[in-house]
C-alpha cells in the first residue's frame, strides 16, 4: 500500500484530496464500519451523475469515483441533446456541483475493458455501478442497409454535437434535395429539425462549426418522417412536435386520409393524454398547411403506415437512391392487445439521397457479464445485476446497473433520476445488511487502488479539473462567435486543453 499512498500523493495536483469523514456515520449504518463505502460509477451521463448524487446524499461514508471513456463528462447532455435545446442542458450545473463534492472524483479518458477491467474494478470497489448507456444502434436487417448515405440518427446527432468518434462522419448534404428519417420519436424530430431549421438561428447555438458549415451548404429541401404505424401511435412528445411544426419557412405535409381513426385508436387516446395531444397537433397542422404553397419553402412530410423493406442504390451503385416502403395496417397483437403494424403487400419507392435511421439505440455487452440481446439490457433486479437472463439468476454481489443499460433506451433526462434512486436504494440496502463490506473480506482501496491501476498501465486520465479547463477554453472560443461555446472535437485537442 506504500506505493498506492505515493501514487495518491503524486496525483493530488490533479485530483481534489479526499475530505476527512466527519460527524456521525450515515443513518442506519454501523458506527463500527471499518472503512468508507467505495463506489465506482462507469459512465458520466445523467444516470451516472444522478447515481453519484443520490449515493453521496444517502451515505455519509460513501466515496464515489466516476469513470468515462470520454475526456468530457455529462454523456448525452453534451453529445445527444440538440444544440437548439439549451434549457435541457442546464442540468449540467447540478452535475458539476456533484463533481465538486470532496467525496467524488471524475476520471475521464478511462475505458472499461481497455484501461481497466470489470474484475479489477470489482476487486477495488465495494460497489460498481454500470451506467455507460447505449453507444450502438439497432439494425433494420433489410437489403441495402450498408449503402453510402445511410446513417443512424445517433451517428448524425454525435456528428453535429461534436462527439470525437463521429467528427469525421461527413454526411453528404449537397447532392440531394430529399432526406428520409425512419422513425417518429423525439430523436427523429431532432435530426429533421436540424436539417430544416434556419441556419442563422443555429449559428447562435453550440452546434459544431463544421456541422454548421455543412448545413449551410445543404441542398436538402424535403424531409420525410416515416413511421410504421399511424399518427395516434407517433412516439414523439407534444413539446417536440409543437416545435418542429412551428419552424419558419417550412410547409408541413400530412395525408389527411392517414388521420382517420379507428375505435382502437380512440380507445388509445382516451387512455393517453400525450397520444391525444400529439394527434390533435398533427390534425391541426394538416388543415393549417393544406392551402399554403410557396416555392421558397422547405417541406416536412409525415409519412404514416409505411415500413422500410429495402434500400435501393442510385445509378452509381454505391449510394442510396431510394427507400422501398411497404404499406402497413394496424392489427391487435394476440398477446398484448396493442396495435401493431403488419405489411399489406403493397410497395412504393421514396427517392432520397440521405437516410437517417432513428429506430432505437442499443447498449453493448461487457465480456463476462450476462446480457439480454433482445432488450439490449443487463439482466437486473431493481438495479442488482443478475448472473443470467432467467428469473432464477443469482445476484452478482457488488455489481449494479442504472439508466439505459438497466431499462433500455427510453425516457428523457429526468427519467434517470427515479432509475438512479432505485439502484442506490438497492446498494444502501445491501450495505446495511453487511453484504458489501463483510468483516471476513479484506479491505478494498477504492480511489487509491484505481490510481495505482491507471499508473501501472500509464493511462492519461482527465480529472474534473481538466474538464474545467476544456470547458473554459470552449466558452472563450464561443464568445468570439456569439455562441455558448465552440466545442473541441478531437482527442488530441482534449488532452492539450486539459493539460494547459
Amino acid at each position: 500500500m506504500a506505493r498506492g499512498l505515493r501514487l495518491l500523493s503524486r496525483a493530488a495536483a490533479r485530483l481534489r484530496p479526499l475530505l476527512p469523514l466527519q460527524g456521525p456515520t450515515a443513518r442506519g449504518f454501523s458506527a463500527s464500519a471499518p472503512e468508507p463505502l467505495h463506489v465506482c460509477v462507469v459512465g458520466s451521463g445523467p444516470a451516472g451523475f444522478y447515481t453519484a448524487d443520490r449515493m453521496l446524499k444517502g451515505h455519509e461514508g460513501a466515496q464515489v469515483d466516476i469513470i468515462d471513456r470520454l475526456p468530457t463528462p455529462f454523456g448525452l447532455v453534451r453529445s445527444g441533446v440538440a444544440p437548439d435545446h439549451p434549457e435541457t442542458k442546464i442540468v449540467v450545473n447540478q452535475f458539476s456541483r456533484v463533481a465538486a463534492n470532496g467525496r467524488c472524483s471524475f476520471f475521464g479518458n478511462v475505458t472499461l475493458g481497455r484501461d481497466v477491467s470489470l474484475s479489477e474494478l470489482c476487486k477495488t470497489y465495494h460497489a460498481v455501478v454500470l451506467a455507460y448507456g447505449a453507444e450502438s444502434d439497432r439494425s433494420l436487417g433489410v437489403p441495402g442497409e450498408d449503402l453510402k448515405g445511410i446513417h443512424s440518427a445517433r451517428e448524425f446527432v454525435w456528428w453535429y454535437n461534436g462527439h470525437p468518434d463521429m467528427r469525421d462522419l461527413s454526411p453528404d448534404l449537397k447532392n440531394t434535395e430529399s432526406a428520409v428519417v425512419l422513425g417518429q420519436g423525439n430523436v427523429a424530430l431532432d435530426v429533421a429539425r436540424i436539417l430544416l431549421r434556419c441556419k442563422t438561428e443555429l449559428a447562435t447555438t453550440d452546434i459544431t462549426d463544421y456541422a454548421l458549415d455543412a448545413l449551410r451548404g445543404s441542398t436538402i429541401r424535403k424531409v420525410y418522417l416515416v413511421g410504421r404505424r399511424g399518427p395516434v401511435q407517433a412516439a414523439c412528445t407534444a413539446k417536440e412536435l409543437r416545435e418542429i411544426l412551428g419552424l419558419k419557412n417550412v410547409r408541413v405535409c400530412i395525408n389527411e386520409a392517414d388521420l382517420v381513426t379507428s375505435p382502437a385508436d380512440e380507445e388509445e387516446m382516451r387512455n393517453s393524454r400525450i397520444q391525444r395531444r400529439v394527434y390533435e397537433l398533427l390534425s391541426k397542422a394538416a388543415s393549417t398547411h393544406k392551402d399554403s404553397n410557396y416555392n421558397d419553402q422547405k417541406e416536412l412530410h409525415f409519412v404514416f403506415f409505411r415500413k422500410p423493406t429495402k434500400f435501393i442504390p442510385s445509378e452509381n451503385g454505391s449510394t442510396v437512391g431510394a427507400v422501398q416502403l411497404e404499406k402497413t395496417a394496424l392489427k391487435a397483437d394476440e398477446v398484448t392487445g396493442k396495435q401493431v403494424a403488419v405489411g399489406t403487400g403493397e410497395f412504393e419507392d421514396l427517392k432520397c439521397g440521405l437516410v437517417l435511421k432513428s429506430i432505437g439505440y442499443k447498449s453493448l455487452p461487457i465480456e463476462g457479464l450476462a446480457f439480454d440481446k433482445k432488450r439490449g439490457v443487463v439482466p437486473n433486479l431493481r438495479g442488482r445485476v443478475l448472473s443470467s437472463e432467467s428469473e432464477t439468476g443469482t445476484v452478482e454481489t457488488g455489481l449494479y446497473v442504472v439508466g439505459w443499460l438497466k431499462r433500455g433506451p427510453t425516457g428523457i433526462v429526468a427519467t434517470n433520476l427515479h432509475c438512479a434512486e432505485e439502484t442506490v436504494a438497492s446498494i444502501l440496502e445491501d450495505d446495511k445488511k453487511g453484504v458489501l463490506r463483510p468483516p471476513s473480506v479484506s479491505k478494498k482501496h477504492g480511489r487509491m487502488g484505481l490510481l495505482e491501476i491507471l499508473e501501472q498501465k500509464n493511462v492519461r486520465f482527465v480529472p474534473f479539473s481538466g474538464w474545467e479547463k476544456i470547458d473554459s477554453k470552449e466558452k472563450m472560443a464561443g464568445q468570439l462567435r456569439n455562441k455558448p461555446r465552440e466545442k473541441i472535437t478531437t482527442w488530441d485537442e482534449f488532452q492539450k486543453a486539459a493539460n494547459e
